[in-house]
């Protein structure tokens, strides 16, 4: 009966990782071979305080996770040692972190993922590493909006003041 409870506990890990899956904005899929513990241990901080869940998983229980997710062209990279970053705030946080993580230390390859529902693969993960974080984002968008009605008030300024030296 041990067999059975072994299998049991299978499937719970392979449901709860379907969940993350289907529920995280993005999700990252890395090897990270060839990182000593250090250096493993300064990129789970920093992903930690943006939010993001890093985990080492098999590739069998994964495979079957992506099946149950709905999510099965991800397989096709899920070889050799495999890390998944999970982001359920910030579609561009893990994406940002590992790409920048795996710049200056080579042993990190960055595999592919899924954002938003939709699988992408390591060209796709670094180009969306390369946009701005969401604040980034709203900020642009916030000068944008704010930039008409700042050049109102200054042409509005300029009559005035050139009303007041021909008077």
């Amino acid at each position: 009966m041990a067999n059975a409870k072994v299998i049991q506990a299978k499937q719970e890990a392979v449901d709860v990782i379907a969940t993350k899956m289907r529920e995280s904005v993005s999700t990252v899929v890395a090897d990270y071979r060839g990182l000593n513990v250090a250096q493993v241990t300064e990129l789970r901080k920093q992903l930690r305080e943006a939010g993001v869940e890093f985990q080492v998983l098999k590739n069998s229980l994964l495979r079957r996770a992506t099946a149950a997710a709905e999510l099965s062209d991800l397989d096709e990279v899920l070889t050799g040692p495999t890390a998944v970053a999970f982001s359920s705030n910030d579609a561009v946080a893990a994406a940002k972190i590992l790409n920048d993580f795996a710049k200056k230390n080579d042993a990190l390859k960055l595999k592919g993922g899924v954002v938003e529902g939709r699988v992408i693969g390591e060209s796709e993960i670094k180009a969306l590493a390369e946009l701005p974080s969401r604040e980034g984002l709203l900020s642009m968008l916030l000068s944008v909006l704010q930039a008409p009605v700042r050049n109102f008030a200054l042409a509005v300024k300029a009559v005035a003041e050139k009303e007041e030296q021909s008077a």
